[in-house]
């Protein structure tokens, strides 16, 4: 059993969760799942590079929609063997509020059941047959330099740098090159320029590329073999 500090939320238009903590919705109002898909799974170049034990790695869990669209595209791409996905969550939400927020999105809903059950247990790591998770809870400034895995892809997912500073910080996304596979990559909606530096300087090359809907640009790292 996990003793979590869970997610505060106020819902917009009683379908959207947005944080009191980071004052910033959990994903975008207008289509979060066609924005993940673009953002998190293009911009790693899944599911084309997609085989058994690819390790996804994620800043930010939130509703687990990111994870439930990568094992969609994992499901869909007739993967043979399994996915693994770490996320790194400081105030996870309780699967209720996941539930809840998961109805503006049929298809993820419609696998999510397996994930929501052992959720609800308190359980932080999620077994199915083709997906082994974890989840750590806390700060990940605290939790990421401890852990032993390496990823192929990064989801670079935390609230806005405007409103959650501490998730783009310089130090932390130097564990993130440094928790990263030769040729794995790292993908965020954001393209703030103090970000794309500090994935830079970490040792990633880093790309501009165009965003989903109304966001201009979105940036994509790959780390040198």
């Amino acid at each position: 059993m996990a003793s979590d500090q869970t997610a505060a939320l106020d819902w917009k238009d009683g379908i959207i969760p947005v944080s009191t903590q980071f004052d910033d919705p959990y994903y975008s109002i207008t289509d979060g799942l066609a924005e993940t898909r673009h953002v998190f799974l293009t911009g790693n170049d899944l599911p084309a590079r997609f085989r058994d034990g690819f390790h996804i790695a994620e800043l930010g869990f939130g509703t687990g929609l990111n994870m439930l669209a990568a094992l969609l595209d994992w499901r869909q791409a007739g993967i043979a063997g399994r996915l693994h996905f770490t996320s790194f969550e400081a105030f996870p939400m309780t699967a209720p509020d996941i539930d809840r927020a998961l109805q503006a999105f049929p298809e993820a809903r419609a696998i999510a059941d397996p994930f929501l059950d052992q959720w609800a247990t308190g359980a932080r790591q999620i077994t199915l047959d083709d997906l082994s998770a974890e989840i750590i809870v806390g700060d990940a400034r605290a939790t990421l330099p401890d852990w032993a895995g390496r990823a192929d892809a990064w989801f670079l997912d935390g609230f806005a740098p405007a409103k959650n500073p501490e998730l783009w910080d310089t130090d932390l996304l130097r564990q993130v090159a440094r928790h990263t596979a030769p040729g794995g990559t790292a993908a965020t909606y954001t393209a703030a320029g103090f970000v794309r530096r500090a994935l830079a300087d970490a040792g990633f090359d880093v790309t501009r590329v165009p965003g989903h809907g109304r966001k201009r640009h979105m940036t994509t790292a790959r780390m040198p073999v």
